[in-house]
């Protein structure tokens, strides 16, 4: 991968590879950074949000040029297939090339956003390089909540342009995306003794495709726990089952890809569930023919649990799992192929007196914003759930007459002889948080072409690294005077 071109951008992206970055656990990703700023000869700094911000002065005779601020993540989401071994809290990725693409051996691979800190990073180490002053904010765990984002302080940039470089896209310049919110619902209950005549069985749906929740919502992949869930129903109407566990999914803003459940029922009606997995692995198959090709649903016998779920209890949280909305709920009136406004039920965790399901909800529109979480409330209050939301953040309103989107536009024309796309993302991007810190900023978002973020089969289109990087160098150097 250090030899692909243009090697200033994959040679950085390789040693980013090499140090441990999951959301949650960066003190290695940012001290990395700054000794990388230190050695090329940068101001370097972890400001008060653990973001990480590096200064480079203009040229000589570039003084009067805008400011520009590079902006990417430092974080990775932490998706692993079920065979894999790897720790990504001590553990380098493991990266391979598969003909046009880079992949990773098992796990994400963190070219969201990791490309663009490599790019950043070549630009600072860059000794050839035209620019006025040039600014980095590498932010930090944007993936669990844009934490970084939202505590960064004001008066600590000065730029006039963000380049954000967490676009998926070559040839898509991202100017709006939609704001988001996390909904969780919680329910505390006293658990009920097994019968210790029962036998237990434990129910596995994975295989399935997983994806960015913001992205590939509109794409009809399945989400393991709304799968799973009308089996669940489906075998405590006909098997006499009960719920003892429940876990599916592990990060928000990924649609999950795998659920387990273990459930309690009468010895002699074990042979009669396993019938029902069966039956519901084959419809699965069938209704999901066209878009899952890996689904795998399957039961094993095993030690009954002590306790199980309150009957009165399971019925309430499986017609909450049930009746949740997950999906798309609007497209954009005005931009039909965008999506507007979506959930996705993207973690269920049932086991020990305890109960907690959470949902990414996304909108570009405020009102919309607020009736989808409307929405999910209402459903798990009347599970008498308890539901509180956290890490509310605003869309990121397009604006069409940009000095530096009609720059780019106009560069990426002579570059390549074709026009750009312009695009309204439904995926959450930091662009719209630091924009109301610095509400001043021209702001557009672009990258290379990335596909099928935070699931395993993550994979960056290598050639698009290049023309990205052209772009990136000759805005630098015409970029407009203060």
């Amino acid at each position: 991968m250090k030899n692909l071109n243009p090697q200033c951008i994959w040679k950085n992206f390789h040693a980013l590879t090499q140090v441990p970055r999951p959301s949650g656990h960066l003190e290695k990703v940012q001290q990395f950074l700054l000794d990388f700023a230190k050695q090329a000869g940068v101001e370097a700094f972890k400001d008060e949000a653990d973001n990480i911000v590096m200064r480079k002065p203009a040229t000589p005779g570039m003084e009067n040029r805008k400011g520009i601020i590079l902006q990417a993540h430092m974080d990775m989401v932490p998706q692993k297939t079920p065979e894999s071994n790897h720790n990504f809290v001590t553990d380098p990725i493991e990266t391979w090339i598969d003909g046009e693409w880079v992949k990773a051996k098992g796990t994400t691979l963190g070219a969201d956003n990791g490309l663009g800190v490599a790019a950043i990073m070549a630009v600072m180490e860059a000794k050839d390089l035209q620019h006025g002053p040039v600014e980095a904010l590498i932010t930090a765990d944007e993936e669990t909540g844009m934490f970084g984002a939202n505590a960064l302080p004001t008066g600590e940039l000065n730029g006039d342009i963000l380049l954000n470089l967490d676009s998926e896209t070559w040839g898509k310049f991202v100017i709006g995306s939609a704001g988001g919110i996390d909904v969780t619902a919680t329910l505390d209950y006293q658990e009920a003794e097994t019968d210790p005549e029962d036998a237990a069985v434990k129910v596995t749906l994975k295989g399935l495709r997983g994806g960015h929740s913001g992205l590939e919502i509109h794409e009809g992949r399945g989400n393991a726990n709304k799968m799973m869930v009308r089996f669940v129903r489906e075998a405590i109407e006909e098997c006499e089952a009960r719920l003892a566990c429940w876990h599916g999914g592990n990060m928000r803003n990924a649609i999950p890809f795998k659920a387990e459940v273990v459930l309690t029922l009468p010895k002699e009606n074990v042979e009669a569930l396993k019938e029902l997995v069966a039956d519901w692995k084959e419809d699965f198959t069938d209704e999901y023919k066209h878009i899952e090709s890996g689904i795998e649903f399957f039961a094993e016998d095993v030690e009954a649990p002590k306790t199980e779920v309150p009957v009165e209890i399971q019925d309430n949280l499986i017609n909450a799992i049930y009746g949740c909305h997950n999906g798309v709920l609007r497209m954009i009136p005005s931009y039909p192929d965008v999506v507007e406004t979506s959930s996705n039920l993207a973690i269920i965790d049932i086991e020990g007196g305890k109960a907690a399901l959470k949902v990414l909800a996304r909108s570009s529109r405020e009102d919309m914003k607020d009736c989808i979480v409307k929405t999910l409330e209402s459903c798990f209050n009347m599970a008498g759930m308890k539901v509180e939301t956290a890490g509310s953040y605003g869309g990121w309103d397009p604006n069409p007459d940009s000095e530096i989107l009609n720059l780019l536009m106009k560069e990426y024309k002579e570059l390549f002889g074709e026009d750009a796309i312009i695009q309204v993302d439904h995926a959450g991007l930091e662009c719209s948080v630091i924009l109301g810190k610095y509400p001043h900023l021209d702001v557009v978002s672009l990258g290379p072409t990335i596909r099928s973020p935070h699931t395993t089969t993550e994979r960056a289109l290598y050639a698009t690294a290049e023309p990205f990087w052209a772009l990136l160098k000759k805005v630098m150097v015409d970029v407009p005077v203060k």
